[in-house]
């Protein structure tokens, strides 16, 4: 009888460290610009009248050893309300080889890790080297994640984060990274904050109803993203702006790869929209599962 590797939030976060996932997120984005990952649009179940929805990311990564993953997750808004994150759910790890399910990881501690960890990474390509003070746009759980991961790939020497009812502007007026991690529907960073030469990690914002910058910053920044087709169909911030294909600069896994350039001039606006991909659940169980399998840790049970 096979084992099943059952991961709760305490597990994942005891075995997948920040600066661990960073160099992860790294290889899986650029895995994935190299043609080794297939990876669908997510599907989206949104009963009416429901309070939230379930969201469907399906993935594939071959390799020298090959894996599918699913995340499955339910997203509620309204949990931190309820003392609960707003991502509940699971990832499945199968084999690639046998389909063979290995692992089941809790969703919300991996979502919390490793979407911190990719914009990580997307600070480490596009923030001047010389970025120092950081705002944080958002007190919840992305917000707390993104508090432990950029400062990881820069010195952040003054840090802010605050809340939507709070002074964003003051926040943001001099900053050299700033990071919205909001459920805002509505822009909550205006381009006229912005000094010359600042990252922006815009993370709150993974459907089209919803966005957290205004069109003017949209269209004055130089503009990155973990996947272009995930961005035209999906991303509010890029959608409602009235954007098209190619005001996108680049995949930040094209910069990984090598085949595309990063930030060209100290004054330039840089913009990392992260919508969260498939690969990156995957990367993150199949890590895990490599991790716990050496060490003999995590929950195995009979399946």
């Amino acid at each position: 009888m096979s084992k099943l590797l059952v991961l709760s939030e305490h597990e994942v976060r005891e075995l997948l460290t920040m600066r661990e996932c960073i160099a992860v997120m790294e290889e899986a984005l650029a895995g994935l610009a190299r043609g080794e990952a297939h990876q669908p649009l997510r599907s989206l179940i949104r009963p009416e009248n429901a309070s939230g929805f379930l969201g469907l990311m399906p993935s594939y990564r071959r390799g020298k050893t090959a894996y599918f993953g699913l995340k499955e997750v339910c997203v509620f808004p309204g949990n931190p309300a309820r003392g609960l994150d707003t991502h509940l759910g699971g990832v499945l790890l199968h084999s690639g080889e046998t389909g063979e399910l290995l692992a089941v990881v809790n969703a919300s501690a991996v979502t919390a890790i490793r979407t911190a960890a990719v914009s990580a990474v997307a600070t480490k390509l596009l923030a001047r080297e010389d970025a120092h003070t950081l705002a944080i746009i958002g007190t919840g759980v992305q917000g707390k994640s993104h508090q432990e991961a950029i400062p990881l790939v820069r010195e952040i020497r003054d840090l802010r984060m605050v809340g939507r009812g709070e002074n964003v502007e003051k926040a943001v007026r001099d900053a050299d990274i700033i990071v919205t991690a909001t459920n805002s529907r509505e822009p909550i960073l205006r381009r006229e904050w912005l000094k010359p030469g600042v990252h922006i990690n815009a993370v709150g914002s993974s459907v089209k109803s919803a966005r957290e910058l205004d069109t003017e910053t949209m269209k004055a920044a130089s503009l990155f993203v973990d996947r272009r087709e995930s961005t035209t169909n999906e991303s509010g911030d890029y959608l409602m702006a009235g954007l098209t294909p190619d005001h996108i600069r680049a995949e930040i896994g094209d910069i990984l790869a090598g085949t595309a350039r990063g930030r060209t001039s100290r004054d330039e606006i840089t913009l990392f929209k992260s919508l969260g991909l498939a690969i990156e659940d995957l990367a993150s169980a199949a890590f895990l599962y490599e991790k716990a399998s050496a060490a003999k840790s995590g929950t195995w049970v009979p399946f």
